[in-house]
This record gives structure tokens, C-alpha cells and sequence, in this order.
């Protein structure tokens, strides 16, 4: 990713979350090698509800240092467009309805993050150079706003609306099971994950609960307290957790669903 992709990166932070309510813009960092050597590249991924006659001109206006052009479009029906985010290969529509369909054998470790002010440039630059010591780094930004904002934070589980303009997934990839490559690429995700610390939220940082990150604590007994649970609970809900706390102390007071982060019961 060369200087004019941070610099579009950068410019995107201002306008991801306000462009239109019918516009989604996410960034997706990772890297490619080719003729042997590493290069960290930048992809503008977009979802319209319109059609192109629509779109061309908000962008011209809205993000004109991107160039979009009609020929960079394709006008689909929503269905088709998960296939698109999900494989991108032209795979027809059952491919859905394939309930055996497994992605490549791989292990991932993952984090996340929800940014609230602009990131400066050149924090994309170091991150650039991170990305070119590993093999299968991964960075997806994605903008919130919208009806995000429109709905109260504690009107939902779901916390990280308004005052967020996007979060972070950082995700690291390998192939070899062993403790070594195991040990390698976690360090890694974590030193990055360190990296971005005075960038994104804080008191608490937030953290996406689709993304699981055993690093913030887990569930080590079947009677975890509920304030040992508040190390990784308000980061994945905020001032939501004691709520869903109360919740489960009436659903199920003995705790028998549970998980490595699952909420523990509160009377």
C-alpha cells in the first residue's frame, strides 16, 4: 500500500460513516506475493441499494479521489451480492443451500477494535510495514453510522453506535498446527493489536462480539463471577452487560449455557 492508498484511507475515516445511508464502504488491508517479493495492497469494497445512474454522481461528489467509474460497478440483486462478499467467484446462487461447504484449512486468530476519531495517516503507514513481515495479515475497516446511530445504546445488546465511525477486524492466518507457528502469529496479532492502542476507543476499548478474542479473559469455571466476566463483558456491551447479566440470573440461574465468554448469571 503506497503513500496515495494511506492517503485514501485516511480520506475514507471522514466520510465512511455519513456518505448515504444507502452506501456501504468498507477497506479491506492485506497483502500479495508476486516476482517474490511482498506488497501490502488496498481494496475498496462497496455495497449500493440504487443503481449505477445514482451512485456514480453521489461518489463524484461525496469521495471523488476514489475515480469510481461506471465500469467499476456491477448492478446485481442483493442476494447475488452475498455471494459476492462472501466468494466473489461467480458461484451460483445454491451455493448457499450447501450446508458441507467448508473453507480452506486454516488458523485464524482474530481481534477487533471501534475507532472514534480519524486515525492519522501515518499509523496506515506503520501498518503497512507490519503487514509486509507476515504472510497472511488481514485489516477490515468498516463504517458504522447510518441507522447504527439511530438506534440508543442501550436499546439493543449491540452497544457501539453513535460516537464510533467504524471498527476494525485484524486477523492473522497460517497453516502448520504447532505450537511454535501457533505462538509466532498470535504474538504478532497482539504486538499489532498493542500498536493501535491510543487509536481506537478506550475506558473500555471495545471489541465486536462476532470477532472472539480469548486474549480479553475467559470463563475458566463453571461459576465465573459476574465481575471477573466484566473483564471481556463491557468491552463486548458496555453498560449493557449488567443488563443481560440480570437477564440470564432469571433464564437460567444455574448457568448451564455457557461458553468461554458466556454472560454469567447476576440476581
Amino acid at each position: 500500500m503506497g503513500a496515495s492508498m494511506n492517503k485514501l484511507v485516511h480520506r475514507w475515516q471522514y466520510i465512511g460513516a455519513e456518505v448515504d445511508e444507502d452506501l456501504f464502504i468498507r477497506v479491506i488491508i492485506d497483502n500479495t506475493k508476486g516476482g517474490g517479493q511482498r506488497r501490502v495492497q488496498t481494496a475498496f469494497q462497496a455495497l449500493f441499494l440504487g443503481g449505477v445512474d445514482r451512485l456514480i454522481p453521489l461518489m463524484n461528489q461525496k469521495f471523488p479521489e476514489l475515480g469510481v467509474q461506471a465500469q467499476d460497478c456491477k448492478e446485481m440483486s442483493w442476494i447475488e451480492s452475498v455471494m459476492f462478499f462472501i466468494w466473489k467467484s461467480g458461484q451460483p446462487l445454491e451455493t448457499l443451500l450447501n450446508r458441507d461447504l467448508r473453507y480452506e484449512d486454516l488458523y485464524i486468530k482474530a481481534k477487533s477494535d471501534f475507532v472514534q476519531n480519524p486515525i492519522p495517516e501515518n499509523v496506515f503507514e506503520e501498518v503497512t510495514k507490519r503487514f509486509l513481515e507476515k504472510e497472511t495479515p488481514l485489516m477490515i475497516l468498516e463504517p458504522l453510522g447510518g441507522k447504527i446511530n439511530e438506534i440508543s445504546e442501550s436499546e439493543s445488546p449491540y452497544p457501539h453506535r453513535r460516537g464510533n465511525i467504524y471498527n476494525i477486524q485484524y486477523m492473522v492466518k497460517w497453516r502448520v498446527n504447532t505450537v511454535e507457528e501457533t505462538n509466532k502469529h498470535v504474538m504478532w496479532m497482539r504486538m499489532l493489536y498493542d500498536y493501535m492502542t491510543p487509536y481506537v476507543s478506550s475506558s473500555p476499548r471495545g471489541a465486536y462480539l462476532n470477532y472472539r478474542d480469548l486474549d480479553l479473559g475467559n470463563n475458566t469455571r463453571i461459576n465465573t463471577s459476574f465481575e471477573d466476566a466484566r473483564v471481556w463483558g463491557e468491552k463486548y456491551y458496555r453498560g449493557n452487560f449488567k443488563k443481560l447479566g440480570l437477564v440470564k440470573g432469571k433464564i437460567d440461574p444455574t448457568n448451564f449455557f455457557r461458553n468461554e465468554q458466556s454472560i454469567p448469571p447476576l440476581f
